[in-house]
């Protein structure tokens, strides 16, 4: 089937991290030109430059600082035109979690500098660039965590950055419609995910036990399911009617476990 991605141009922010390696292959499987960025690391994007040269811009950026931001969007118009789809992936979350009362505050603003100013900063030069290139059609597709909608004990930093999400979509929907009459504005929120992100809470036995007693599913995702719902919320062929919706990729998930039984005291 196709569902009309092909020759679309899409940026997808942190393309070097497990969910951004996964979705950028996909895009490209499907005809589109893609501009990745990464901040650290390209080695995870080298082997699919090689496979698809043509198709595939890399590009070094901070997402904190609006004059990289900028640079991003010129380049990736210069090379490959309007950008027609933004995947705002790229992301940071602390892997030793911190109760609130021992967080510091470099902590808390470096989590949300990245996760929700950054996405801010990319979200508002994709709008430049609608409003520059003119057309009907749009999507912008923000990536949250159902962290941000049940929360998540000692790392409240991340989760907080992550509810941000849902409140930008909802006015950006709003806001993308007066300079793309069908544009459209979604969210996929990954839950547990096996990605580099989560490798070292995965090999906790107890975390994992922890984790599944949550998803009626008894799995957790892997980056090609999260990749999926992203190409879908894309596809004007699939949700061109679609936006200001919300996907979680959790495997039906309910809540969280807060304690075990050892740690539960029953009255008589």
């Amino acid at each position: 089937m196709d569902i009309g991605l092909s020759g679309k141009h899409v940026i997808i922010t942190g393309a070097s991290g497990g969910i951004g390696i996964e979705t950028t292959k996909m895009f490209l499987a499907e005809g589109a030109r893609v501009t990745g960025t990464y901040n650290h690391s390209m080695k995870a994007l080298e082997s699919l430059g090689k496979t698809w040269p043509d198709q595939l811009l890399i590009i070094k950026t901070d997402q904190t600082k609006e004059s990289n931001v900028e640079s991003l969007f010129r380049k990736a118009n210069e090379r490959f035109g309007r950008v027609d789809i933004l995947v705002a992936n790229a992301g940071i979350a602390n892997h030793e979690g911190t109760a609130i009362q021992d967080m510091s505050l470099e902590q808390w603003k470096a989590t949300l500098s990245v996760n929700l100013t950054g996405t801010f900063l990319c979200a508002k030069h994709f709008f430049v660039n609608l409003e520059k290139y003119k057309d009907d059609i749009a999507s912008l597709i923000l990536i949250g965590s159902t962290a941000g909608f049940f929360g998540e004990a000692w790392y409240s930093d991340y989760s907080a950055s992550k509810a941000g999400m849902h409140g930008l979509m909802m006015s950006l929907k709003n806001e993308i419609t007066h300079i793309a009459t069908k544009g459209r504005v979604n969210l996929v929120n990954p839950g547990w995910t096996l990605t580099p992100m989560a490798e070292e809470a995965l090999e906790d036995k107890e975390m994992v036990s922890k984790i599944l007693q949550t998803i009626p599913m008894r799995k957790t995702a892997t980056p090609q399911d999260i990749g999926s719902a992203i190409l879908y919320f894309a596809s004007d062929v699939l949700a061109g009617h679609v936006s200001g919706e919300t996907i979680n990729v959790a495997g039906g998930m309910e809540g969280r476990v807060l304690f075990t039984p050892g740690e539960i005291e029953l009255s008589d």
